[in-house]
């Protein structure tokens, strides 16, 4: 077995064990008496407001639509036009992949674009960064509202994550990125210089990196990029209002949790598995003094909510994906 390989299950191991750590403390917490856990979060989603989660549904789906148009607009500056329904099957088995493996999602969604419209995969995948790129820069803002909306109550809530920074030496945070941008620019450099490949490679990830400079509709873009954020929001709201126990809260709750299932989801595990168990509880407990067998049974149903609509979406899409490339294909031969 090669190290690399070694390696990558060894990081796997360690990201599911973290994962199933989490969930565990999750749990744990969750005190409901003599009733069953399992029972008591089964009760939680049978009073539900169906018609609310149907509608986060439909709104999961559409911003997932606007997504794939937005992805598709970054690929027509490098020359490469495809259709709608490809960009959107590539998005959607890419979901269902970084379920199992974070962050593999994005290779996997270039490459079934590559085999549905031979879109070169070093370019898309360039394009995939400046995504993700806008999306932290959307985050970056939606953090920045918050803390204005609710400064009080998210400064509380940040101080009882007690990271703490210890004692004696340490080096500034702005000091080791400075080390790793120059390091890893060295070994850039030389590799580029040995390896005609990786040259071919990194012209096309610069292609997709510069699209976003090369727009026709910048507004359209930009327009794209905030009414996805503004579905995400709107899901999160749907969800809060579908049960009896969160509905209650206002819009700067809305807002506030938003924020904090975002950056939760962002964490490198499958699906945000564990870290939003942990943060988005924890979050309705401390700052909105939710009951915190509430706020976990809520924190559940949600993620497994999402979670369900992803994967229904991704085998759909690997199905119809899967065929249209045999069709393809033997159209060729």
């Amino acid at each position: 077995m090669g190290q690399s390989k070694t390696k990558a299950i060894v990081q796997y191991t360690i990201m599911i064990l973290l994962t199933a750590g989490l969930l565990w403390l999750s749990l744990r917490g969750l005190n409901v008496g003599g009733e069953n856990k399992g029972q008591f979060i089964w009760n939680t989603w049978t009073k539900s407001n169906k018609g609310y989660l149907l509608l986060m549904a439909a709104l999961a789906i559409f911003s997932h639509v606007l997504r794939a148009e937005r992805w598709k607009m970054l690929l027509v500056p490098s020359g490469n036009y495809v259709k709608l329904s490809s960009s959107f099957l590539s998005l959607m088995i890419g979901y269902l992949v970084n379920l199992a493996v974070p962050r593999g999602g994005e290779v996997s969604r270039c490459y079934n674009l590559y085999k549905l419209e031979k879109t070169p995969v070093e370019t898309s995948f360039g394009t995939v960064v400046v995504e993700r790129i806008v999306d932290v820069i959307c985050l970056i803002a939606l953090i920045v509202v918050c803390f204005f909306v609710e400064w009080d109550k998210l400064k509380a809530f940040i101080d009882t994550l007690q990271f703490g920074s210890g004692s004696g030496f340490r080096i500034p945070t702005w000091a080791i990125v400075a080390v790793v941008v120059i390091l890893a620019g060295i070994v850039a450099v030389y590799m580029l210089r040995k390896n005609k490949k990786l040259r071919k490679i990194l012209i096309g990830f610069k292609e997709g990196l510069l699209s976003i400079f090369k727009l026709k509709n910048k507004s359209l873009f930009i327009f794209y990029s905030l009414a996805i954020w503004g579905l995400y929001f709107l899901m999160s709201y749907c969800v809060i209002k579908a049960f009896p126990e969160t509905d209650a809260l206002g819009f700067r709750a809305v807002l506030t949790l938003f924020a904090i299932g975002s950056i939760a989801m962002a964490a490198p595990l499958p699906g945000g598995a564990g870290s939003y168990h942990t943060l988005v509880p924890l979050g309705l407990v401390m700052l909105y003094h939710l009951q915190q067998a509430d706020a976990i049974a809520f924190t559940f149903i949600f993620h497994a909510w999402q979670t369900l609509i992803m994967i229904v979406a991704g085998i759909v899409s690997f199905i119809i994906s899967y065929w249209l490339i045999r069709w393809k294909e033997a159209k060729t031969k």
